[in-house]
C-alpha cells in the first residue's frame, strides 16, 4: 500500500543517495522525548480495547478533520463533560470513520494511519466503507493477542525511551508501577508540565496551587515557598526519569521581575484579580524562574508557545481541553525571550529547546537566536507542521543560520501510540532526502551525509534531552 520510495527526491542520483542514507538510519531505535501517551498503558499492559479506541477516539487530528465536515466529536466517541451523551458503539464509530476516510487524502494523518495499518497490522487494502468491517475485525482480533499489548508493541516499535507528560499534582503512580514491575523492555520517563500551577488563566489555578501545597507540605500562598514547592516536585519527577520540563504558554514572553513585583503578581493571581497582561507577565516571569531551576537541577526547559488553545468556547464547554480547536497564532521571540536570556542565557548549564507554530520566525528569529546563544536549541517542526512539507521547510529555513547541531532531532508529540513509528519514519525520510539534495548540489560532502543522518535521527535527541 505504501510506496517504498515515498518522500525521496525525484532526481535519480539524489533518490539513490536518499535510499542509501535511509537504509543506514531506518532501523535505529526511536527516541521519543516529548509525547503524551498514557503511562497507564505500559504500567498495566492491558490490551487496547478495540480499533476505534486505539485509532479514532484519542486522536484530535482525526476528529478535528471530521468535525470540519459537520461530524461532531461525540459521534466519534469523544466524551462530553457537560452531561451530554457520546457514541459508545465502537463499531459504529469505526464505520463512520471509514466512510469519511477519503477526507484525509494528501494529509500526514493518512500517511500515519496507513503506515500503522500495513506495518503494525498487516493490512494492505485501502480503508473505506466497503472494507470497514474487515479492518475492524482484523485489528480487533490482533488486539486480543499478547504480541499486540502495549509493552510488546513498544518493543516491536524499537522504542528506546519515551517521555510522557504529567503536571506537578500527579502522583506518578503509573510510573512507579512501571518501575516496580521489573519490565526491562522499555524505558518510560515523565516530564514536568507545570502549566496548571504557573498559569493564572488555567482553570482552578488557586485551587491547584493549594493542592501543590498539600502535596509538598509547604505554604504555597507564600511566594518563596511556592517556588520551593516547584523545586520539590521537580526533584520528585527526576526520581522517575524526568530530564525535561514542558511549558505550553500562549506566548514566548519572559520577564525577570524584581521579587516584590513578582510576589504582588502571584498574590493577585491567587485572588483571580490579574488582568490579561498581568497574567501573561507572571507566566513569563515563571519561565525565567524555571530556567534558574533548570540550572540548579539540570532539567531541559522546553518552550512551545503560539497556540490559541480551545478557540471554540462551545467545544470547550462541551468536551473540555484538547478537542482539536487549538489554532496557531503569530508569535514573537526576539524581544519576548530577551529578559530570560539577559538573566541566564549565557550560562552553559542551561539548555532551552524552542518550538513554534509560526514558520515565519524560523529564518528571521529562531535560527539566528539558536545560532548565537549557547543555551538555545531549536525543536523540530511540530504539531500543525509535523508533515513532510513542514519538515522540509524547517530544514531549509534553519540550516543556513543555525546549522544541524543547534537542532534537536525529532519528536512525535503524540497521544496516538501506533503513529509513533510512522512519524519517525517520515522524519527520517525527509531528512535523508534533504541531505541527498545537499550532496547532489555540492553543499555537503557525500562522506559526511551518513554521519549527519545518524545525528539527526538518534544522537542529537539523546544529547539535547540528556538521555
Amino acid at each position: 500500500m505504501l510506496d517504498t520510495d515515498r518522500l525521496f527526491p525525484l532526481e535519480p542520483k539524489a533518490r539513490d543517495l536518499a535510499r542509501a542514507l535511509y537504509r543506514e538510519v531506518s532501523r535505529l531505535p526511536i527516541i521519543s522525548p516529548h509525547g503524551h501517551t498514557d503511562p497507564r498503558w505500559y504500567a498495566e499492559n492491558e490490551p487496547f480495547p478495540d480499533p476505534a479506541q486505539l485509532f479514532v477516539v484519542p486522536d484530535h487530528y482525526v476528529f478535528r478533520m471530521l468535525c470540519s465536515q459537520g461530524i461532531p466529536p461525540e459521534k466519534l466517541g469523544v466524551a462530553r463533560i457537560d452531561g451530554g451523551t457520546s457514541e459508545t458503539d465502537s463499531r459504529a464509530i469505526w464505520r463512520l470513520f471509514a466512510e469519511n476516510f477519503y477526507l484525509f487524502r494528501g494529509t500526514p494523518s493518512r500517511g500515519w494511519l496507513e503506515h500503522a495499518f500495513e506495518h503494525v497490522f498487516g493490512l494492505t487494502k485501502r480503508l473505506g466503507p466497503d472494507t470497514a468491517d474487515e479492518f475492524y475485525d482484523h485489528i480487533d482480533d490482533c488486539l486480543k493477542r499478547p504480541e499486540f499489548r502495549p509493552r510488546a508493541l513498544f518493543e516491536r516499535f524499537n522504542i528506546e525511551v519515551i517521555a510522557t507528560t504529567e503536571d506537578p499534582l500527579d502522583d506518578l503512580k503509573w510510573h512507579r508501577q512501571i518501575r516496580e514491575s521489573g519490565w526491562t523492555g522499555g524505558r518510560v520517563i515523565t516530564a514536568y508540565r507545570p502549566d496548571p500551577v504557573v498559569d493564572p488563566d488555567f482553570e482552578g489555578f488557586a485551587e491547584n496551587v493549594e493542592k501543590l501545597g498539600a502535596i509538598t507540605g509547604l505554604d504555597t500562598t507564600n511566594y518563596d515557598q511556592y517556588l520551593d514547592a516547584h523545586r520539590m516536585r521537580r526533584a520528585y519527577f527526576r526520581k522517575f526519569g524526568a530530564t525535561s520540563t514542558d511549558h505550553g504558554h500562549a506566548t514566548a514572553r519572559t520577564e525577570d521581575l524584581p521579587k516584590a513585583e513578582a510576589t504582588a503578581l502571584f498574590e493577585k493571581a491567587l485572588k483571580g484579580a490579574c488582568s490579561a497582561d498581568e497574567a501573561d507577565a507572571f507566566r513569563g516571569h515563571m519561565l525565567t524562574e524555571m530556567a534558574r531551576m533548570s540550572i540548579e537541577d539540570g532539567l531541559v526547559l522546553q518552550i512551545h508557545p503560539g497556540s490559541f488553545r480551545n478557540h471554540s468556547s462551545t467545544m470547550m464547554a462541551r468536551h473540555g481541553r484538547n478537542v482539536g480547536f487549538d489554532i496557531p497564532v503569530q508569535t514573537s521571540y526576539v524581544e519576548a525571550l530577551r529578559p530570560l536570556l539577559n538573566a541566564v542565557g549565557m550560562d552553559p548549564a542551561l539548555s532551552i529547546i524552542l518550538f513554534t507554530l509560526d514558520e515565519t520566525v524560523y529564518t528571521r528569529e529562531l535560527a539566528p537566536l539558536a545560532g548565537a546563544y549557547p543555551s538555545l536549541k531549536l525543536g523540530p517542526a511540530w504539531w500543525f507542521h509535523d508533515s513532510p512539507e513542514g519538515m522540509r521547510r524547517y530544514r531549509e529555513m534553519t540550516t543556513e543560520t543555525a546549522g544541524f547541531y543547534n537542532t534537536v532531532g525529532f519528536n512525535d508529540d503524540t497521544r496516538a501510540f501506533c503513529s509513533i513509528p510512522a512519524r519517525h519514519d517520515v522524519a527520517r525520510r525527509v531528512d535523508c532526502a534533504y541531505l541527498a539534495t545537499l550532496v547532489t548540489t555540492g553543499r555537503l560532502d557525500e562522506d559526511e551525509a551518513p554521519e549527519v543522518a545518524r545525528d539527526l535521527t538518534y544522537n542529537l535527541v539523546k544529547r539535547a534531552y540528556r538521555l
